[in-house]
């Protein structure tokens, strides 16, 4: 039977962390066969696929992002038996698998780079310089995780590039080599049923030729120092360069080949850059089927932002497709970098019902339907590299990433042993269990959202009209066809009182009330209304309501 080629427009991805998701044997770290085991909790949340972050060999230094064989799983997490079992019990419960691919770097432990410094077989297959005459690095270029992306290796003479840590050498993806084994890597997985793929770091593959510095970037007065020296330049050369659209049109050639794949890539770059990249890698046909950037990642809040970047994606990429989330596993959780905005469970209610009412696919990251928090950690539990640099002020990445909470059990029902990463009572009493049990709960409400949104064609695949509304109400319609749902998200913490628009209340609507022509929204309220077939005025507006606009301007 013919799959559905665009089952990825519009889908809802979970992604799974796979050391914090479930351990089934005993080590502290989750495995293959634990996620295996609780992929039915996804299936039910109600998601289309899962993403899975990497899982291939790897020395763990950057925890599964520096890759030492991309042909085989990690034995921390199994097989690939084990894997091939994963994929199967997924497609039985109707979920596709997206995998994480590491291609703009590798391992320095991966033969390619040992044989690449004794220039061998793969000499080219790395980026490599010469020092400048004083014996100083080759450009000015910064690494993400601090100081210079360039690296000394005496035994060859010369600098590698890494854009990420020392132990993480940038491939040459300039070298049709290089793109040929990536095409043989993905290829490899696409044979054992893969549905897609996650590409890391997708506009970071393609370097500048001529190695020219970076200028430095403008600096932003409300974050200046950054704490970072990489924030202090803007990226011209190191990442984002033209070239890199024509190795995407061999990634996507390869995926067409196959039945109902897709590709959706994370674009790392300042928000002035992200949303161009965004529209630029996904326009057309030949591209990526999606894209998503940092811009919903951080911490601004306000309606303003969300039509900025929603609103200038579409007028940019007409044809292209975004994908939108507010957490994952680079990222400070939504729930606790938005506590200003209210109390954890409403922002969490809240924000699926904004996310799931995008007009885009949408990703959610293992807990986030608990409503979970970021854990706060000691630098003695650290692990990650950002963090355990440049602590305190930026304090890594550990804390979105602890252990998934299942159960009032030892360690949250999520290992016999010691966890990698500490489970911590303010993480472990939103599990999933205790959840359950509580028909109020932002799990159920998680279900809820998504059922609505599946149900939904206009959510799923409508266009977006934007709509006025005070602050700090975020206002739209979804259309299609004859669906009209129209949309508002009270982002604050105190009530607002706005001119009741047309429709009747329609799904999980949460916090509002009609009171004559008034709609009251509650803090972190969330409302859809079903358009309905009554007699308008002007922009859409009921008789009745109309009149009501019109005694609130003369002040009656």
């Amino acid at each position: 039977m013919t799959q559905n080629q665009d089952w990825w427009r519009g889908a809802v991805i979970y992604q799974i962390y796979p050391r914090s998701f479930q351990d089934s044997d005993g080590d502290g770290i989750g495995d293959l066969r634990g996620i295996t085991a609780r992929l039915e909790h996804v299936a039910r949340l109600g998601a289309d696929a899962i993403w899975l972050s990497p899982v291939n060999r790897s020395p763990m230094a950057d925890m599964g992002y520096d890759v030492s064989d991309y042909y085989d799983i990690d034995p921390l997490f199994g097989t690939l038996a084990d894997f091939d079992a994963l994929v199967a019990r997924a497609h039985e419960l109707g979920l596709k698998v997206i995998i994480d691919q590491v291609l703009s770097h590798s391992s320095d432990r991966h033969p390619w780079f040992v044989e690449s410094k004794r220039r061998g077989a793969t000499a080219d297959w790395y980026v490599w310089a010469d020092p400048k005459p004083d014996g100083s690095p080759p450009t000015n270029w910064q690494s993400v995780f601090g100081g210079s992306s360039w690296e000394w290796a005496p035994e060859r003479g010369q600098y590698y590039l890494h854009n990420f840590l020392i132990g993480q050498p940038d491939l040459n993806l300039r070298n049709p080599e290089v793109q040929d084994e990536m095409l043989k890597v993905l290829r490899f997985w696409l044979e054992r049923g893969v549905d897609g793929f996650r590409l890391d770091t997708v506009n970071y593959y393609i370097h500048d030729a001529e190695l020219r510095d970076n200028p430095p970037e403008v600096p932003d007065p409300d974050r200046w120092p950054p704490v970072s020296t990489y924030d202090m330049q803007a990226h011209d050369y190191d990442k984002s360069r033209p070239e890199n659209l024509d190795f995407l049109k061999r990634l996507r050639a390869l995926t067409d080949a196959y039945d109902a794949r897709c590709l959706v890539g994370e674009v790392g770059d300042s928000p002035k850059r992200a949303l161009r990249l965004m529209e630029a890698y996904t326009a057309g046909s030949e591209r990526l089927h999606m894209a998503y950037s940092f811009d919903m990642l951080g911490p601004e809040f306000t309606p303003a932002h969300y039509r900025r970047i929603i609103e200038g994606f579409f007028a940019g990429a007409p044809d292209g497709w975004p994908s939108w989330s507010f957490s994952n596993h680079d990222v400070n959780r939504h729930v606790s970098r938005w506590a200003d905005h209210g109390a954890p469970d409403a922002v969490a209610k809240l924000a699926i019902a904004m996310l799931a009412s995008f007009q885009g696919t949408i990703g959610l990251y293992q807990g986030e339907e608990l409503g979970q928090t970021e854990t706060e950690l000691s630098y003695e539990e650290l692990t990650d590299p950002p963090g355990l640099r440049f602590w305190p002020e930026n304090k890594g990445r550990d804390g979105c990433r602890t252990p998934m909470v299942w159960d009032s059990g030892p360690e949250a029902g999520f290992s016999a042993a010691r966890p990698w990463l500490p489970v911590k009572p303010a993480q472990a009493t939103r599990n999933v269990a205790a959840q359950e049990a509580d028909p109020a709960s932002v799990l159920h409400h998680y279900r809820a959202v998504l059922a609505f949104r599946r149900a939904s064609p206009a959510l799923r695949l409508g266009r977006t009209e934007w709509l006025s509304a005070p602050d700090p109400v975020l206002a739209f319609r979804r259309v299609l066809g004859a669906e009209t749902l129209s949309c508002f998200f009270n982002l604050g913490p105190e009530p607002v009182t706005m001119v009741a628009p047309r429709g009747d209340l329609a799904g999980p609507s949460l916090g509002a009330r009609m009171e004559g022509f008034e709609m009251v929204l509650g803090p972190n309220a969330a409302v859809w209304l079903r358009d309905t077939p009554d007699v308008v005025e002007g922009a859409g507006w009921s008789l009745g309501r109309a009149l009501a606009k019109v005694k609130k301007l003369v002040g009656g």
